[in-house]
């Protein structure tokens, strides 16, 4: 029992925060919906300018991200849980570990983060990141 609580406690240390991504195909129109209809708050989008790949809403204490689906990348799962961590590639490694698997490794991002993509045990998506 005691060898989980420092476990635990190491895992708190690690992780920082989360919350969850959902692709789609048309950004603009699901970033209005939210907007309008539910009464989310636009906090952040990238590029600054122009079409967005990213849009990141908050409602109350609550955040929600909407990213635009890649053209033609097939079938891909609809949502992430994006999870932030002090450190990338020894929080990837600490999931695999613990039986994630490794989709994409570590890399720097042009919007100042360190991602990668892992599934947990049950083929669910996560996006690791880290701000650089």
């Amino acid at each position: 029992m005691t060898a989980n609580l420092v476990w635990a406690a190491e895992v708190v240390a690690v992780f920082t925060e989360a919350f969850p991504i959902i692709s789609t195909a048309n950004l603009p129109k699901l970033a209005a919906f939210y907007r309008d209809a539910v009464g989310f708050t636009e906090v952040y989008r990238f590029p600054a300018e122009g079409e967005p790949a990213f849009v990141s809403l908050r409602l109350g204490a609550s955040e929600l991200a909407l990213g635009a689906a890649e053209a033609g990348a097939g079938p891909s799962p609809r949502h992430d849980l994006c999870v932030y961590a002090g450190d990338c590639d020894a929080a990837a490694a600490a999931l695999v570990a613990a039986g994630a698997r490794l989709v994409e490794a570590p890399a720097d991002r042009p919007w100042g983060e360190r991602t990668a993509r892992l599934t947990d045990p049950d083929g669910n998506g996560l996006l690791l990141c880290a701000r650089l």
